[in-house]
């Protein structure tokens, strides 16, 4: 067989695919119990209830942040290192310490640009220094 390695891969993807979507079913429906759980406690005591008309709330999106945290963040890994870190490296230590997808494109951009927001911020509050990198970037360091 020629194309033994990209099959083993291919149905490795496979089952590693299968299994996240088995997990995200038996999470539905243990939500699902919990939903209708709810709905027959609030019955009990308003047993006239439209619960048609609550409407969901949106759930924030996984990389956002709790005030200051992202701040903490890179204190923490600029104190570690001990070294003058460019914005992107500061940026994927961040999202590897939030357990965020650090493969991801758009997220890496979006998170860059926050930690970059942040390190203007530490900046002008005197906590970290900027210096001229290479290749136009900016290092930074405590």
């Amino acid at each position: 067989m020629e194309n033994e390695h990209t099959i083993s891969g291919l149905i490795r993807k496979r089952t590693e695919i299968a299994g996240q979507l088995e997990a995200a079913q038996t999470q539905v429906r243990q939500l699902i119990i919990n939903l209708d759980s709810l709905d027959a406690t609030i019955r009990l005591f308003a047993p006239d209830i439209d619960l048609e008309e609550i409407r969901p709330k949106p759930v924030p999106p996984r990389h956002t942040a709790f005030h200051g945290e992202i701040s903490k963040i890179i204190r923490d890994v600029l104190r570690e290192t001990g070294m003058a870190l460019t914005t992107k490296d500061i940026t994927l230590r961040v999202m590897a310490e939030r357990g965020l997808n650090v493969s991801d494109p758009r997220l890496t951009w979006t998170v860059q640009k926050r930690v970059g927001a942040s390190l203007r911020n530490l900046r002008a509050r005197g906590t970290v220094r900027s210096e001229p990198g290479m290749r136009r970037n900016l290092v930074w360091r405590l």
